[in-house]
């Protein structure tokens, strides 16, 4: 280890950074899920009071920053800084979400990567003491992702099988320095590197982005020295079922044995009565998972140690229609809890 690198790309945080409080929102598809029950708020309406469907993910991902913010005692005005991303151009529900707070704020776009990719610049800005309270969120919405990347609502296209649903989800995540009530702590990031092995189907993200999970999770486990039974669990998110059957695949040709350990919050999300194919998907999809299902099991102690590692298709309408394949993403944070006297 050379400072806080490890190996390749594996940052090892020197005062690990706490995750204080998260909170996650959803909708109606996500209430009738399996995890349902595990959100802080859920809207049975899909425009949640708004005009429009981009005003909605706004609606969903401010609510998810403030309550995450009054779980700590704390207004969203009290954060240094805000660290967030969703699916649409611009990060137009994120930007609009941020232009309330007057917090200082910081865009990102990783697909549906997005929320680890803001925790991991969250915990990085803990770290290096360039502030005290981050908030990383992230969100999605069926709507907007349909009539950004495929086609209106009305034209009824038919799904194909290896298709993912789009999560009207949102979730949100406050980092601090020190809390001494926090039970959550970050304690390595592993950013990942472009992945591309010539998938061009936009209906089938889960086998474009399998292998850049894999490339990373692999580099996570070489640069620590560790191997997938050092962790509780696994989680990618979100490969669906046709994303998560090739990076077993993928491991298991190289020796390294995931399915034991392995779930994917694309598949957690939503059960296969709901009619999504092959899973969820979206920005919200791992940030909701993560917040909603997760956190509370670490912060429980019924998860010690775990790697989450969301992925992200990184195309864009244009590039699809001009025929590009779709390059691949994936970041990956360590979350363990800890008990009461560990620091």
């Amino acid at each position: 280890m050379i400072g806080k690198r490890m190996g390749v790309s594996t940052i090892a945080f020197e005062q690990p950074p706490m995750l204080s409080a998260w909170a996650a929102v959803g909708g109606k598809k996500e209430q009738e899920g399996p995890l349902g029950a595990q959100f802080d708020q859920l809207f049975p309406d899909t425009m949640c009071g708004e005009a429009t469907w981009e005003k909605a993910e706004m609606h969903m991902q401010q609510a998810a920053v403030r309550m995450a913010a009054n779980k700590c005692g704390l207004p969203v005005s009290a954060l240094d800084l805000m660290i967030a991303g969703d699916l649409l151009g611009q990060c137009v529900a994120s930007s609009y979400a941020a232009r309330s707070t007057q917090v200082p704020y910081l865009g990102v776009y990783g697909a549906c990567s997005t929320m680890i990719e803001g925790l991991l610049l969250a915990g990085c800005m803990i770290d290096g003491g360039y502030a005290q309270r981050v908030c990383a969120a992230a969100s999605s919405h069926f709507c907007t992702a349909e009539r950004q990347y495929r086609f209106p609502l009305a034209y009824g296209g038919q799904r194909t099988p290896t298709a993912q649903w789009t999560a009207t989800a949102a979730g949100a995540c406050m980092v601090s320095h020190a809390d001494v009530q926090a039970s959550v702590r970050l304690t390595h990031a592993c950013f990942g590197k472009i992945c591309d092995l010539g998938v061009t189907d936009a209906n089938n993200m889960g086998a474009a982005m399998a292998p850049a999970a894999y490339n990373t999770i692999r580099t996570l486990l070489s640069d620590t020295g560790t191997h997938p039974g050092d962790y509780d669990v696994i989680y990618t998110g979100d490969l669906g079922r046709v994303g998560s059957r090739l990076l077993c695949t993928m491991a298991q040709d190289d020796s390294i044995v995931l399915a034991d350990k392995h779930q994917d919050c694309g598949i957690l999300l939503f059960s296969e009565k709901q009619d999504v194919h092959a899973g969820g998907s979206g920005c919200g999809c791992v940030a909701s998972v993560l917040c909603a299902h997760i956190l509370p099991k670490l912060a429980a102690g019924e998860l010690r140690r775990v790697i989450v590692a969301a992925t992200g298709a990184l195309m864009s309408p244009t590039s699809v229609q001009q025929g590009e394949s779709i390059p691949g993403i994936c970041h990956a944070a360590v979350l363990e809890h800890v008990g009461k006297g560990e620091s």
